[in-house]
C-alpha cells in the first residue's frame, strides 16, 4: 500500500528493547482535502534511518503493510492494535529524469523527431 502526503511530524528513535527500536512518523493525508486525515506510522529496526533525509513539511509518499496483532492483558483480556509500518519513503513530486540534462519537451514543443512515416514527404528514404 502506499499514500501521498505531507509529513507533519517526525518523533525520535525509542529502543524498546535491547533488540528492538522503531520510529514514528505522522502524515497529512488529503483525499478529500476538506477532511484530510492524521495518520501515524513507524519504521522499525534499520528503517527508522529512513526519515533521516526528510522534513517536516515536505510531501512525501509512504509505503507501508497494514499490521494487526492481538494482546492478552494481565487480566485476561484480549485486546487487538493495528499499525501502519512503513518501509519506503520517497519524495512526493520528485524531478523527472532526462537524458542528457535537457529538459523534457513541453505540451506543444517539437520534441525533435516524429512518429510520423515519410508518406508526407514521399517514398524516399534518407540514406
Amino acid at each position: 500500500m502506499d499514500i501521498k502526503g505531507q509529513l507533519i511530524e517526525i518523533f525520535d528513535t525509542q529502543k524498546v528493547s535491547d533488540t528492538f527500536k522503531k520510529r514514528e512518523f505522522v502524515v497529512e493525508y488529503a483525499e478529500n482535502p476538506q477532511y484530510p486525515e492524521l495518520l501515524k506510522f513507524e519504521l522499525i529496526q534499520e528503517k527508522c534511518d529512513l526519515l533521516d533525509d526528510y522534513k517536516k513539511g515536505e510531501d512525501i509518499e509512504v509505503f507501508f503493510n497494514l499490521k494487526g496483532r492481538k494482546w492478552t492483558d494481565p487480566q485476561g483480556v484480549d485486546k487487538y492494535f493495528t499499525s501502519l509500518q512503513a518501509w519506503r519513503l520517497a519524495p512526493a513530486n520528485p524531478e523527472p529524469a532526462t537524458e542528457g540534462g535537457a529538459p523534457p519537451p513541453t505540451a506543444g514543443e517539437d520534441p525533435g523527431w516524429s512518429t510520423n512515416s515519410n508518406a508526407e514527404e514521399g517514398d524516399e528514404l534518407p540514406f
